[in-house]
């Protein structure tokens, strides 16, 4: 049999035609394929995700692995559990991942698992919107060569908004197109490796692999070097012959280049250089989309009510909205029962971060907000009228006071000069009409954004 990883890729761009996107994503991509006597052993993460895959795809995996070998293959499921360690994520650094890493020391080494994991991200699939549009405009460019001044690129971004999916994204797509040669790596294996490169005297063989073999690095999470002197000074003259040689450079992290502890001047210097592109949370547009794409990549129709109230309730980053959905997906598929209010609600319940839900919005701010988006004034909003281009402002007002505060019923309807009854009456009925009035709907997404901004810009000054 050839390499089980090569024949294991074959597989993966099979079923890519075979079964949405979404679903190959959470199911199959996770999957770790080794060479057994018999045929072709696939490491699953867990139990239950072995169980499943077996029972949902084994006998397309068998189906495409016999096209792939020529000949008939046994297909093995076990759990990573009950095998050796992986190797860290550095095996994805290799410039061409099926390929077996030179021996050290003289002794054979087996290819690392992960090399054999294809880069699942793609610009495509990444959902644009103000949050990320410089990011993900900046990232193609460099993937394409699309723009002769860009060559370094900073993206920087908290945990879960997107920086890895578009460096790797870089890294597929400049490997797709065949006109450069990328190598992808962690901050961490790009350390491990030079320190093994020292203690073995083998630095020219890590300069060859940096330097020479590459006209695209990507490294990720740059932090990680903090106070790391030595690997900084390595680092910067890294970067200083791939740029002055015509190369490309991409770095992220989860702080500005300045703001890492312990940098190196040169360094720091260095990276803000180039073009530094932030990502920040998703918007409640943003948001819808995310859902919306995630959802129909895997064939999944999201009732409108169970959307408004994942958008409303999480905000958070990518990977939060991700891995909710997942939850309410497969609860769903398991118990085999219909997508609605009460299992999206056990979802939230299940996944969502509770620090994802402090505010540091007071009513006030709210009110503010609503207000001025409706040409009015908190007197106004807080006044016995019962006309409807008040009423509407005030019920919304209310409702919104209650999704971006931690007041009680109490003290907001203290803000409004009323009863705990009417805010809980004004949540009930806003609620009922975003699911049966467009232009409601629309008017709350777009006063959502605004404290969604607020919100952001409250964080920072605390």
């Amino acid at each position: 049999m050839s390499s089980p990883f090569k024949l294991w890729d074959g597989v993966v761009r099979r079923l890519e035609a075979d079964i949405p996107i979404f679903t190959l994503d959470a199911w199959v991509r996770p999957l770790i394929a080794e060479k057994n006597d018999s045929g072709l052993r696939l490491v699953c993460p867990t139990p239950f995700h072995r169980d499943r895959v077996r029972e949902r795809f084994h006998g397309r995996i068998a189906e495409y692995a016999a096209a792939e070998a020529g000949h008939t293959l046994e297909i093995e499921f076990v759990v990573a559990e009950a095998t050796a360690p992986t190797e860290p994520v550095r095996a994805l650094t290799a410039a061409k991942p099926t390929a077996t890493p030179a021996p050290r020391n003289g002794r054979k080494t087996n290819p690392p698992r992960a090399a054999q994991r294809t880069f699942p991200y793609t610009f495509d699939s990444f959902v644009v919107g103000p949050c990320n549009a410089l990011a993900r405009e900046a990232s193609v460019a460099v993937a394409r060569g699309a723009q002769e001044s860009l060559r370094l690129l900073y993206l920087k971004s908290d945990t879960g908004l997107g920086k890895t999916h578009l460096a790797r994204a870089i890294v597929s797509e400049s490997r797709s197109d065949g006109q450069r040669n990328a190598l992808y790596s962690s901050a961490e294996a790009f350390t491990n490796d030079f320190m093994q490169s020292i203690r073995s005297k083998q630095m020219d063989r890590f300069k060859q692999r940096y330097r020479e073999s590459c006209d695209l690095l990507v490294i990720e999470d740059v932090p990680f070097l903090s106070s790391k002197k030595a690997t900084q000074l390595e680092l910067f003259h890294t970067l200083t012959h791939l740029l002055d040689s015509g190369g490309c450079v991409v770095l992220t992290g989860n702080c500005l280049p300045r703001e890492i502890p312990g940098i190196d001047p040169r360094l720091s210097s260095q990276m803000t250089a180039g073009l530094v592109a932030e990502l920040e949370n998703p918007n409640a547009r943003v948001r819808r989309k995310i859902l919306r794409s995630k959802a129909a990549r895997g064939g999944v129709r999201l009732p409108e009510d169970c959307l408004d109230l994942l958008v409303e309730r999480l905000r958070g980053n990518v990977r939060d909205l991700e891995g909710v959905l997942i939850q309410l997906v497969s609860t769903a598929s398991l118990l085999k029962r219909r997508i609605d209010l009460d299992l999206t609600e056990a979802a939230l319940r299940k996944v969502s971060d509770p620090a994802i839900q402090a505010h540091h919005l007071e009513p006030r701010h709210v009110i503010e907000v609503v207000a001025a988006f409706f040409r009015t004034n908190a007197a106004t909003l807080a006044s016995r009228s019962r006309r409807r281009d008040v009423l509407v402002p005030r019920q919304l007002a209310m409702y919104l006071c209650r999704r971006f505060t931690d007041a009680s019923v109490s003290d907001i309807a203290h803000c409004f000069g009323r009863q705990h009854t009417s805010v809980a009456n004004a949540e009930k009925v806003i609620a009922r009409e975003i699911l049966e009035r467009a232009p409601l709907r629309y008017q709350v997404e777009a006063l959502t954004e605004r404290l969604d901004s607020l919100e952001r810009e409250t964080q920072r000054s605390i």
